[in-house]
């Protein structure tokens, strides 16, 4: 297909946008602000849908946007509006975020023009590609979910006019967060351009996570100021630290929402083309937000190609996460592996060697496809999150399901005999309670969100330890605080990739608030100031003890064999007294105990210990002449002689007599 876009030459600018179905597209240039319109010229048809002009003497930085017109008839999909600016589908930068406004959605004749209302596409000469540097990520890593503006809009250390972008990541006192971490990538929440749900505003309340884009490429400006060379900037610093960048996109809805919804840019220039509808000309909505691009159609396919591909060129990044990613695998309405989109994805020069993240699940017909996404994608596995739950909650007949999710849920991922499993493994994400709240509410608190409490999931798999909320009780404050040990253990101690989301790490809390979607203030911006610095301490231990033990980040299943030339099985599942767990002790429903011990490559073993009984319990580990245990990680100065406490994790190394080693990770988790 000819470029769509502006591209810019020497002479001028050729515009360039796709429509099967307007009869006549118009691009609009304004001055240098973006406040008034000086030219108005009409593009030509160049056939397969491209309309195009070459406009003599413009240069970059020019402002536009496109107008669209053709039959008005949104009972058959069909909302051509002249009146309505455009943004450009393949805008790369706009000049201002988008603010909903109920012009933007009338219908025609009612709303006048909306130049006034809508950002500009700025027509941007992209910065020379840089060589296609492999990702740094690896499967087996820790991914960092991090929601950009919410992560430093509190940091004292960060200079104010960064606070909450992109250029804040690069910080020496971010970066250095994040490799005490032992952080492989950073997943940024999205950062292209969004817009607020209209039912926002009038509550005094707007988006705070971005899954609301209206196109796919331009950033948002408020999380870069600087632009593309913001994240390019950002991308190549983390890079210089060892920690890659994964982009979160959402290619799966815009904010145009549903009938009711703004006519913003897709909408207005061919929305029976770009969206999903049913055959009597209803938008379909498999993603709960009114509208479902139509991602089999080859257009949209391109589109999302050369998205991916912009990012990559442009900014080096290392991958991308997928919301709601079924809907790209969506072939007239029925999810398909093999769909077009997916196996372009997979299969594409540029993007060959990147990393694939799918969020497994749409809320359209059979949409929830976990495991069943290509090779190539790895996928968060909501099982796991759920399993572990369970089992630190205390649910009777856990022990099992646990096993199985922290030997890499070969269940799922080891069909069709796969070796390694795909799972991305997490507790808590952005969407549900954080970590510190799953063991501090039994329900969910969404009241400020304005929906009577009525919106978020109801069953969260939580506990409160004896009080529903904040509390001033000792007891149950360090309750919470060994809950929180456990859960951090049990995640790092999992087979496969495993993803944190940002401020997990040091007690974060939104009070119970698990759809904090529409939270732009200090229920998500984290509380630097105030952060669990013990707590923090000992997740930066088990993140050291990953990334020193190849066995705990390995992906490949667990067979119970000897993986090498030491004869020592990759795992052993024994009972609390050294025993190998028999079928009765794992159909024990009272059940609360079990050790995993790996083998390592140099012959020795990690033992990981879990007392997920309430009382106190003494493990026993099975001897070695010549190899000795130790603490891995030194966490409440316990040993093999006393009694591990209960709720808790701990780790032991086994190390050959002569190669007595330090413990691999040191923390004061106390309190």
């Amino acid at each position: 297909m000819t470029p769509l876009g502006a591209t810019i030459t020497p002479q001028g600018i050729r515009f360039a946008a796709w429509s099967s179905s307007a009869r006549r597209l118009w691009v609009s240039i304004f001055d240098e602000h973006g406040n008034r319109e000086l030219d108005r010229r009409e593009l030509q048809p160049e056939g397969a849908g491209v309309h195009a002009l070459f406009v003599p003497g413009l240069a970059a930085g020019t402002r536009y946007g496109f107008r669209a017109d053709g039959d008005y008839a949104p009972e058959r999909g069909l909302w051509f509006d002249p009146d309505k600016l455009l943004t450009d589908p393949y805008a790369v930068e706009i000049d201002r975020p988008y603010a909903y406004h109920w012009r933007l959605a009338a219908r025609r004749n009612e709303g006048a023009d909306t130049a006034p209302l809508m950002p500009k596409t700025v027509a941007k000469a992209l910065p020379q590609a840089a060589p296609l540097l492999p990702p740094l990520f690896r499967p087996g890593g820790l991914i960092y979910e991090v929601p950009v503006r919410a992560f430093t809009r509190l940091h004292p250390d960060i200079p104010q006019a960064r606070r909450g972008t992109i250029a804040a990541l690069a910080h020496p006192v971010i970066i250095e967060h994040l490799q005490r971490l032992g952080v492989s990538a950073v997943e940024l929440m999205p950062v292209t351009a969004s817009i607020d749900e209209r039912h926002l505003p009038p509550l005094g309340l707007s988006n705070a996570w971005g899954y609301n884009p209206v196109t796919f490429m331009a950033l948002d400006p408020r999380l870069a100021p600087g632009g593309l060379e913001e994240l390019r900037d950002t991308v190549a610093a983390l890079r210089n630290a060892g920690i890659g960048t994964i982009l979160d996109l959402v290619f799966n809805h815009t904010g145009e929402s549903d009938r009711l919804g703004p006519t913003l840019s897709l909408r207005g220039l061919d929305n029976q083309g770009y969206y999903r509808h049913q055959p009597d000309g209803r938008l379909v909505n498999d993603t709960g937000t009114g509208n479902t691009v139509a991602c089999d159609h080859p257009a949209v396919r391109d589109m999302v190609l050369d998205t991916l591909r912009h990012f990559v060129r442009h900014a080096g990044v290392d991958g991308f996460r997928f919301d709601l990613a079924p809907v790209l695998g969506r072939v007239d309405g029925a999810f398909d592996p093999a769909a077009s989109l997916l196996e372009a994805i997979a299969g594409d020069p540029v993007l060959a060697d990147r990393v694939l993240v799918a969020e497994p699940w749409d809320i359209g017909p059979d949409g929830y496809q976990l495991g069943n996404f290509p090779p190539r994608f790895l996928e968060w596995n909501d099982r796991y999150r759920d399993d572990a739950r369970r089992f630190w909650r205390g649910d009777a007949g856990a022990v099992g399901a646990l096993a199985t999710r922290l030997a890499g849920s070969s269940d799922i991922f080891g069909k069709a005999g796969q070796p390694a499993s795909r799972t991305v493994n997490f507790i808590a994400a952005h969407d549900g309670m954080t970590l510190a709240d799953i063991v501090a509410y039994e329900r969910k608190h969404n009241a400020d969100n304005g929906e009577q409490n009525r919106d978020g999931h109801n069953d969260n798999l939580s506990w409160n330890n004896g009080a529903e909320g904040e509390t001033d009780r000792a007891a149950i404050t360090k309750a919470r605080f060994d809950d929180q040990c456990a859960l951090l253990a049990t995640l790092f101690a999992s087979r496969g990739t495993i993803m944190l989301t940002a401020g997990d790490e040091f007690g974060r809390s939104q009070k119970g608030n698990n759809n904090a979607y529409a939270q732009d203030n200090a229920i998500t911006w984290l509380d630097w100031a105030g952060r669990d610095q013990v707590l923090e301490r000992y997740a930066s231990a088990l993140g050291m003890l990953r990334r020193t033990v190849p066995a705990l980040s390995d992906t490949d299943f667990l067979t119970g064999q000897p993986a090498d030339a030491t004869g020592i099985p990759d795992v052993a599942w024994l009972t609390e007294t050294g025993m190998p767990l028999a079928a009765t002790d794992w159909n024990d429903p009272a059940r609360h105990r079990l050790v995993m011990l790996l083998g390592d490559a140099d012959g020795g073993r990690l033992a990981v210990m879990i007392n997920g009984d309430r009382r106190q319990c003494v493990f026993s580990l099975p001897e070695r002449e010549g190899f000795r245990w130790q603490p891995a990680v030194e966490t409440l100065a316990v040993d093999l002689a006393r009694p591990l406490p209960g709720r808790s994790v701990h780790f032991m190394a086994e190390h050959r007599t002569e190669k007595w080693q330090p413990v691999f990770g040191q923390s004061d988790a106390k309190k």
